[in-house]
């Protein structure tokens, strides 16, 4: 079976450095764009290139993006992954920068060339959001999107999810783009928890990955374990919308109507999953995925993982 193509738009965050290795070994990962998320652009665009470095692949290509959202200011999520974006390991400098600063181009013109191409967001949807409204041929050339973000119950407040929260408008534009969408809400990233023995699994894997991965996850695994209650480690959000693609018999998805709200005092970043069965619901737009076989999910990442030593 031939590879997935995709680009992978992230905020690296811990989950984000596991997605991007996912993507590198189980689909034909285009290239990574980045956006201010997790943390200031700045600085996921330098750990996009820390984990590029090591992947051990010069070729594939970082191009940084938007350093705010359409319209709410950045709020980046230093009580989770740390003032680094990726605290719990020592890392590198990288080899070199972000290889461009116009991610919204790249994804056109790679989206353009290569017609078919999966746009992946599992940061804030700003990047893709500009695309699509700068192109408004973009929609048609794509495969589809794949996003992580949102769900039934939020993490950022008690009704919207991060990703979603911290760009509503941008993800207004992303649900409403007319195309093939999936969507990988916290009520399943949230099955598939980084546990200690998991992490061991990692860090089983030696080399150079396994141990400086395995240390990022203990330290993102206790901010979660910390900060929530009855929680074994951190959901592992970012590689679902990745592997969801590449492996789709593991996991399971209901088609429903999704639409973001983007004001309200308490309910902006909130994604309204309509689960009526009225007959004049609205037609489904997203695939929801619901859930996933989640020891086979963290073997894909492990093999992920060990394929690069």
């Amino acid at each position: 079976m031939n590879a997935i193509p995709m680009i992978l738009d992230c905020d690296p965050g811990h989950d984000d450095a596991i997605a991007i290795i996912a993507a590198a070994h189980h689909a034909e990962l285009l290239g990574i764009t980045t956006v201010a998320g997790n943390a200031p652009l700045e600085r996921t665009t330098f750990n996009a290139c820390v984990v590029r470095d090591l992947l051990g692949d010069p070729s594939l290509t970082v191009h940084s993006g938007a350093a705010r959202p359409l319209v709410a200011p950045p709020r980046p999520a230093a009580h989770i992954h740390g003032e680094s974006g990726l605290d719990g390991a020592e890392l590198p400098e990288p080899a070199r920068g972000a290889d461009g600063d116009d991610a919204v181009s790249f994804i056109i013109e790679t989206c353009r060339a290569r017609e078919g191409t999966w746009l992946v967001p599992i940061g804030p949807f700003t990047n893709v959001a500009m695309a699509l409204r700068a192109a408004p041929d973009l929609g048609r050339r794509l495969a589809g999107i794949s996003v992580m973000g949102g769900g039934t119950f939020g993490n950022r407040t008690a009704s919207a999810e991060f990703n979603i929260w911290a760009d509503p408008h941008a993800a207004d534009i992303v649900f409403g783009y007319g195309g093939r969408l999936v969507m990988a809400p916290l009520d399943l990233t949230f099955q598939l928890q980084a546990t200690a023995p998991r992490i061991e699994t990692v860090r089983d894997v030696g080399g150079v990955l396994g141990p400086v991965l395995a240390d990022l996850l203990t330290f993102f695994s206790g901010t979660y374990r910390g900060r929530n209650e009855g929680i074994d480690g951190a959901p592992v959000h970012d590689p679902c919308a990745v592997l969801a693609l590449t492996h789709p018999h593991l996991f399971e998805r209901v088609p429903r109507h999704v639409v973001v709200e983007t004001h309200g005092e308490h309910t902006a970043g909130m994604t309204v999953i309509d689960q009526r069965r009225l007959r004049e619901r609205p037609l489904a737009n997203t695939d929801v995925l619901v859930s996933l076989d989640a020891d086979a999910v963290w073997q894909l990442i492990v093999d992920a993982i060990a394929s690069r030593g």
